[in-house]
């Protein structure tokens, strides 16, 4: 037997060390997290997406009654991004979550379909996005590049197997 030992870098900053760019977009997913339309869940998730050109994208998830009808906001903003900036690459994303009801931020962090796809991302313009989420203590995790959340990735259909 071998073991294989994945090793992710992420740095933790108080919001005072977020440079104006960090902390504008972290204010913008907080912005649109508060018009989430999440009627079942009542967990309200923001996502503001910095792109190369210097636009400014936000979005907010958007639940379903059939549930798996709805998308996470990371998701929606990624493919708006796609599809009318399709060549200016996404830069840095931020990540912000609440519970209705409730002033405190919660922890959040992507999901497995939104890590593909901020993977997918990554591959398409062959550059890491930086991801800035805020978590339920108040810090910023800032993490350079899917790779640190999702070690053992799914890029190509014709690979042979995973290479690490």
């Amino acid at each position: 037997m071998k073991k294989i030992i994945l090793n992710s870098e992420i740095e933790e900053l108080s919001p005072e060390e977020l440079d104006h760019i960090e902390q504008a977009l972290l204010s913008r997913a907080q912005t649109i997290s508060k018009l989430a339309y999440a009627p079942y869940s009542n967990f309200n998730v923001g996502a503001a997406l910095l792109l190369e050109n210097g636009e400014v994208l936000q979005s907010s998830n958007q639940e379903n009654v059939s549930y798996p009808v709805g998308t996470c906001a990371e998701r929606i903003v990624l493919g708006y991004a796609g599809a009318n900036y399709p060549t200016s690459a996404p830069v840095m994303l931020a990540i912000v979550a609440h519970r209705a009801g409730e002033e405190k931020w919660a922890g959040v962090s992507p999901c497995g379909m939104c890590r593909q796809a901020i993977n997918e991302t990554e591959n398409r313009f062959k550059k890491p996005i930086t991801m800035l989420i805020l978590s339920a203590s108040g810090t910023v995790l800032r993490i350079k590049g899917i790779s640190a959340l999702l070690p053992i990735k799914f890029d190509d259909l014709n690979s042979a197997g995973l290479e690490y």
